[in-house]
C-alpha cells in the first residue's frame, strides 16, 4: 500500500495531535518504499539518509540553533537536498525560521505534534510496519482452531468449507472462507484477515451462503489471526505418489518468504477431518516447544538395532 504524507497525517491525527504548519502541496509525497524497512522510513534528523521522514524534538531543534549561521544554512540546504517525505517537529517545539522558510520555498510538509519525539517515531514506525507489508490472497479457509491460525487448503470440492463449518460446531472460530488476505507484519509472522465483502461468511455446497455470526454468535469470528500451520487436503489417489507417508522432517510452506509449518491430510469416506485437524494443531504445538515424536522414534529404533548387536 502506498502512503502519502496527506495519508499518514489522516491516519494519526488524533493519536499524534498532528497538525499542519506548511507545505501542503507537498502532501502526495511518498513515504513508503517496497524495499525499506520501518525503521528506514522515519527517525531523528539523521542527514546520512535520504528520502526518511525526520522527527525534530527540543534535543535537535536546541543542537540547530546553537550552530552558528553559515552551518545551520548548510544544514538546511542538505536536509532539503536529501527529499524528506515530511518534517515533524514534535514537543510543542516552535520551528526555527530558517527551516519554515525552506519548507514554504520547496513545498516541504511541516507538521507539528505536541507528543515526545520518541512517541512520534514509535507510533509511525508500527504503523508504516503496517501500511508497507507485503501482501497476497491465498485460496483456503483460516480458521482459529485451539488458539493457533490454520490455513485449510486443497482442491475445490474437498470440503475445505465443510471442515470450517464442523470446527466451527466443535467451538473453534471462522476468519474467512475462500479468500484470505495475507500480509507479512513482521520479518517472522504473516497474518491473516478476511476481505470485507466476504467477511461472517462460509459457504458450503448444498446450503448456499451461511452467516456464521447470525448463526453461532460472536465468539465464533475472529477478526485476524497469525498463520502457523497450513492443513492441505488432498485425493486418497493422491497421498502415496505425491507425499511421503512418515516424513523425516518436518513440511513447510513459503508465504511472503515466511516458511509455514503444512500437514497433508488424505480425504476419504469415514475420515473424520475435523479431529485430524486438531491433532494436528496439538501436534505442532507439542513441536514448537520442542517435542519431537519421529525424532523419538528413531533414537528409540537405533537403541533397538544396537542391543540386537552382538558384543551389545
Amino acid at each position: 500500500m502506498v502512503i502519502t504524507v496527506e495519508l499518514l497525517v489522516q491516519h494519526n491525527e488524533a493519536e499524534l495531535g498532528l497538525r499542519w504548519l506548511s507545505g501542503w502541496a507537498g502532501g502526495q509525497r511518498t513515504v513508503t518504499q517496497c524495499v525499506a524497512e520501518p525503521s528506514d522510513l522515519i527517525g531523528h534528523l539523521n542527514l546520512i539518509h535520504p528520502n526518511r521522514m525526520h522527527v525534530l524534538g527540543r534535543a535537535e531543534i536546541e543542537y540547530f540553533e546553537r550552530l552558528d549561521g553559515d552551518r545551520q544554512k548548510a544544514t538546511l540546504i542538505e536536509l532539503v537536498a536529501g527529499s524528506p517525505p515530511a518534517v515533524i517537529i514534535a514537543e510543542e517545539q516552535a520551528p526555527p525560521a530558517g527551516l519554515l522558510d525552506a519548507a514554504i520555498a520547496h513545498d516541504l510538509p511541516l507538521i507539528a505534534s505536541p507528543l515526545s519525539a520518541a512517541r512520534v517515531i514509535d507510533t509511525l514506525r508500527v504503523y508504516l510496519g503496517k501500511a508497507a507489508a507485503e501482501t497476497c490472497q491465498m485460496h483456503g479457509v483460516l480458521m482459529d482452531v485451539l488458539g493457533m491460525g490454520v490455513l485449510i487448503s486443497g482442491e475445490s470440492g474437498l470440503g475445505k468449507s465443510e471442515l470450517g463449518l464442523e470446527l466451527i460446531s466443535r467451538g473453534h472460530g471462522l476468519v474467512a472462507d475462500d479468500v484470505v488476505d495475507l500480509s507479512r507484519i513482521a520479518p517472522h509472522t504473516v497474518e491473516g484477515r478476511c476481505p470485507a465483502l466476504l467477511r461472517n461468511l462460509l459457504e458450503v455446497r448444498g446450503l448456499g451462503l451461511l452467516d456464521i455470526r447470525a448463526i453461532f454468535g460472536e465468539t465464533a469470528i475472529r477478526p485476524k489471526m497469525k498463520l502457523k500451520l497450513i492443513v492441505h487436503l488432498v485425493k486418497r489417489s493422491a497421498i502415496d505418489n505425491e507425499y511421503e507417508r512418515l516424513p523425516l522432517e518436518a513440511l513447510t510452506q513459503d508465504v511472503l518468504g515466511v516458511p509455514i509449518r503444512k500437514v497433508v491430510i488424505p480425504v476419504a469416506a469415514g475420515r473424520n477431518l475435523a479431529v485430524l485437524t486438531e491433532a494436528a494443531v496439538r501436534s505442532t504445538v507439542l513441536q514448537l516447544r520442542g517435542f519431537d515424536a519421529m525424532g523419538d522414534f528413531i533414537e528409540r529404533q537405533r537403541q533397538l538395532i544396537e542391543s540386537d548387536r552382538p558384543g551389545f
